[in-house]
């Protein structure tokens, strides 16, 4: 084989052949190894090895080649450490591997180390030289420095130039202008957007996007897919949790990057109420006005046609940063369509209250309607008690309908809350609750291991739908029209199951389905979590189930109700108790479980668009709630009164806390809009040891106690979930909350933050569902 090897040769001239022997003879004697009887030769290898490239002749290719890929770049990192030992001082002996001017100097050090004769180019001799200058040739490894030739002799000439080293060593002459490390891109919601990664230079290495410090490129997401022959990142179709940071870099090169901040803007989505009111002439009317969207939306009223600032008197104004026109001592001339509209950069939205001032004698249809509205079937609280249902209208505190337990559904014989076999009164026990549409109520009867439906028009109990045993939690995915309902098995929690109701606001008759088990077994399911719906986020594909002592979530596709994958919080020792959801940059917010000494630990952020965990949330704990336009995150420690209020901003930028101390062990909130400035919210909470109630302005940090409304149901006696006292609010433009003593319920007035009625003797009244205004 060495013999053919040389005569091939020959042809190229003596003065080569002769270099070629002698090279040889120096890699026989280098790779001699000491044995019994001095010095044995090894096994030939041959030190020379070509690229294999189709432009090589088939002569030159050499077959038994071991040098991989991998080994070849342990080589040369070796190699880089080596110089940097010898040319760098001890300080900045590692400084080559982050920073590109000290590997360049390295690089150039030895590129002129190895060109012995300094003519720019270094052949086969050279690097023999330096082969056994450093010893090289008794590495145990299947790579040697000739195999440079292999990878990164581009022109197949045998020598390699200064910047073929270069490309060797990963030296790139990259760049990037001062006035382009950040880049603002803006694109509206459901577009797709472009990110161009401005680091120029040749050869440049490809480019990585990392997102909240997440590599991007090698996570096959559905909506960020493809990254382009320039390296660019295309996200498909934008939505509000794609805003935020990416970073830009060359592979290899961190510290050269580029930041793109994503901002999304949102067209305004608007809501009116009430769409039409009859008033009496002398007394006072409000129409109001909601709207979201990103960047917050300007909010301005026509009257018929007409802008209204010019009609503004003391009679007429406008209110809550002119999201309510406000009319005291309505006269007949104040009949017609108020318009609100809704501005900003992304795109208009409007919608129309119309008021109608008539003489109480005249039944017009206008008077009819509004009266149905405010004192008919919607607009109410139901409250599930020990002695059936209440329907009660909040402002005047008034039961519009009981339903008892022995009543019978309607055109069937089953009744409302069978007696139990043994026990002396006919009592109901439920847990949870949820408003479909405006058109059913379904409720869990955990003893009765079934799901009673209500009719919210004919205000009836209509049909029972069997579960498994001891229903515990239900929750509604609008998005799909589907209740979900979780189940223990029993009442010690030992075979735990979810259960699906599919077109839960049809008018047919329900059955339950199983959800797929996470690896197979359904006995380990603890809770699960779906993120709410907005005005602006109308479809949710995606929920969480939490196992039991178990440190990682499990994704679902809520459409095909199957498993996705596991979110791991091993890393960080989290056993999920609670979670949040904001969709401003798509964060989930984690409770994790105290540790074993009972030590706190602080929420987990997790990346619904990686799935990745971004890290702990500052030092903030506790169970967290976000608010319906996701801006706000409060966060409750209920065992020392705690609350840590954290703005959202509109690029998904997540504030520092601002601490509210508090002597209450906060059971539960809701929120609210605010009644003085437009796109605000407020918070209500109750507590579940404690006779009092919170008022917190969220814009401000205000805090106001609501008191004297006795105690909570004791919490051994509500062993369904920690919130033994409820606060239900009463939807987007509703003024009145609902939170239940042990006895009693008490209807609070969210306008004037003050208690409006108590009524008495509703036991352990603590489900509540409001019916009516969005």
């Amino acid at each position: 084989m060495s013999c053919s090897w040389i005569n091939r040769r020959v042809m190229r001239g003596s003065r080569r052949w002769w270099a070629a022997v002698l090279l040889w003879g120096a890699a026989l004697i280098a790779e001699a190894r000491p044995g019994k009887e001095g010095f044995t030769l090894m096994a030939y290898r041959p030190l020379v090895r070509f690229r294999h490239k189709d432009g090589i002749s088939e002569s030159l290719r050499i077959k038994d080649d071991n040098c991989h890929l991998g080994d070849y770049k342990k080589l040369k990192t070796k190699m880089l450490d080596l110089h940097a030992q010898r040319y760098l001082t001890p300080g900045n002996h590692g400084s080559h591997e982050n920073d590109m001017a000290t590997r360049k100097h390295l690089v150039d050090m030895m590129f002129k180390r190895f060109d012995a004769d300094g003519n720019g180019r270094v052949d086969s001799s050279e690097l023999s030289q330096v082969v056994k200058q450093e010893g090289l040739s008794r590495t145990t490894s299947e790579c040697t420095l000739f195999d440079l030739f292999k990878y990164n002799d581009v022109n197949d000439d045998e020598h390699l130039t200064r910047e073929e080293f270069y490309t060797a060593f990963e030296v790139y002459q990259l760049s990037l202008p001062e006035d382009q490390k950040l880049s603002i891109t803006t694109v509206t919601v459901g577009q797709s957007a472009v990110l161009t990664c401005a680091i120029t230079g040749d050869q440049r290495p490809p480019i990585i996007w990392r997102r909240n410090n997440h590599a991007l490129n090698m996570l096959e997401l559905e909506d960020i897919n493809d990254f382009g022959d320039d390296g660019s990142l295309y996200i498909t179709k934008v939505t509000t949790t794609h805003m935020g940071n990416y970073t830009c870099h060359a592979d290899g090169y961190e510290q050269l990057f580029q930041t793109h901040t994503l901002q999304v803007n949102v067209p305004p989505v608007i809501r009116v109420y009430p769409e039409s009111q009859a008033r009496e002439p002398g007394v006072t009317a409000s129409l109001r006005c909601y709207a979201e969207g990103i960047p917050d939306p300007q909010l301005s009223w026509l009257k018929n046609g007409m802008d209204i600032t010019t009609k503004l008197s003391k009679q007429l104004t406008l209110q809550a940063n002119g999201s309510e026109v406000h009319i005291s001592n309505v006269h007949f001339e104040d009949t017609g369509a108020y318009t609100c509209i809704a501005r900003n950069e992304a795109g208009v939205d409007e919608d129309i209250s119309s008021l109608f001032v008539e003489d109480s004698a005249r039944k017009t249809l206008a008077n009819i309607l509004w009266r149905e509205e405010g004192l008919g079937i919607g607009n109410m609280f139901y409250v599930f008690y020990e002695d059936g249902i209440k329907v009660i209208q909040p402002v005047a505190c008034e039961i519009q309908r009981h339903i008892k337990p022995s009543e019978k559904l309607l055109g069937l014989q089953e009744e409302v809350c069978p007696q139990v076999e043994g026990e002396k009164d006919q009592k109901c026990m439920w847990t949870s609750a949820v408003n479909v549409k405006d058109k059913f109520i379904y409720v869990t009867q955990p003893l009765l291991n079934r799901l009673l439906i209500v009719d919210i028009q004919s205000q009836k109990a209509v049909q029972t739908v069997s579960t498994d045993r001891v229903p515990v939690k239900l929750h509604y995915d609008k998005s799909h029209d589907q209740v979900w309902i979780l189940s223990w098995g029993d009442l010690e929690k030992n075979f735990p199951t979810l259960q699906v109701i599919s077109q839960a606001s049809g008018s047919t008759s329900h059955h339950t389905i199983h959800t797929q088990p996470v690896g197979h077994r359904f006995d380990r399911v603890e809770d699960f979590f779906i993120p709410p719906i907005s005005l602006t986020i109308n479809h949710i594909r995606f929920g969480i189930i939490l196992h039991k002592n178990e440190p990682a979530l499990h994704k679902i596709d809520l459409e095909t109700t199957s498993y996705v994958k596991n979110i791991s919080l091993q890393e960080y020792d989290c056993i999920p108790q609670s979670l949040a959801y904001t969709h401003l940059g798509g964060y989930y917010f984690v409770n994790c479980q105290p540790d074993s000494t009972g030590a706190v630990r602080s929420q987990l952020i997790i990346d619904s668009v990686t799935d990745n965990v971004i890290g702990p949330n500052r030092d903030v704990s506790g169970t967290p709630y976000v608010s319906p336009d996701g801006h706000y995150l409060v966060s409750v420690d209920d065992r020392d009164g705690l609350m840590r209020l954290q703005h959202v901003s509109v690029r998904g930028e997540i504030g520092q806390p601002f601490d509210i101390h508090t002597n209450l062990h906060l059971s539960d909130l809701a929120f609210m809009p605010s009644f003085t400035e437009a796109n605000q919210y407020n918070v209500f909470g109750s507590t579940g040891r404690q006779t009092d109630a919170l008022f917190v302005e969220l814009s401000t940090g205000n805090v106001k106690m609501i008191k004297s409304l006795k105690q909570p149901t004791p919490a051994a006696r509500w062993p369904w979930n920690r919130q033994n006292r409820v606060m239900t609010g009463s939807g987007l433009f509703g003024q009145y909350l609902m939170t239940p003593s042990q006895s009693s319920l008490f209807i609070l007035d969210g306008r004037l933050d003050k208690l409006n009625c108590e009524i008495t003797d509703v036991p352990l009244g603590n489900t509540v569902v409001w019916v009516g205004e969005p």
